[in-house]
């Protein structure tokens, strides 16, 4: 058996979603009493002289917040178990939003992968934006203007 003991912010991190849940309950709560008028003259002496008709406000933003507080604990629940924990545990050392297969072409030589960055000159496209640059575009020397895209999804 392993002796790795779990760390107090694994410990906390269920009450981190529980207090995550009653914020957003109490939230949901106040902006219900301040939308019913929870706090005004007339609700407040209609309730006192047992003439205000429907569900009381206070019953009402117990509701809303009881059911926010609900939802809002299960979502985060959902969202959790969506997660691996194995690969959050292991360090990113590249960037997010990162084309591996374009990285594979560049160092397989893949034509036009050198002075790509250089030659374009700030046409802006990087790798993975959807948007090929020059050096990608096997006919942009043939036809002027083949670089430039006025207009994303644009048809010619």
């Amino acid at each position: 058996m392993t002796d790795d003991k779990p760390t107090r912010r694994e410990l906390l991190r269920p009450l981190h979603l529980l207090g995550i849940a009653l914020a957003c309950g109490l939230f949901a709560g106040l902006v219900t009493l301040i939308s019913t008028g929870a706090f005004t003259e007339r609700v407040v002496d209609a309730l006192r002289k047992g003439t205000y008709s429907g569900l009381g406000p206070w019953t009402l933003a117990l509701i809303v917040a009881g059911s926010a507080f609900i939802v809002t604990l299960l979502g985060l629940a959902m969202l959790m178990l969506a997660v691996d924990p194995a690969q959050m545990a292991k360090p990113v050392d590249r960037p997010v939003l990162y084309d591996a297969k374009g990285d594979a072409a560049d160092a397989a030589g893949a034509p036009g992968a050198g002075g790509a960055s250089g030659a374009g000159g700030g046409s802006g496209a990087t790798a993975g934006s959807g948007s090929p640059s020059a050096a990608e575009t096997p006919n942009a020397a043939q036809t002027p203007g083949a670089a430039e895209d006025p207009e994303p999804g644009s048809a010619r």
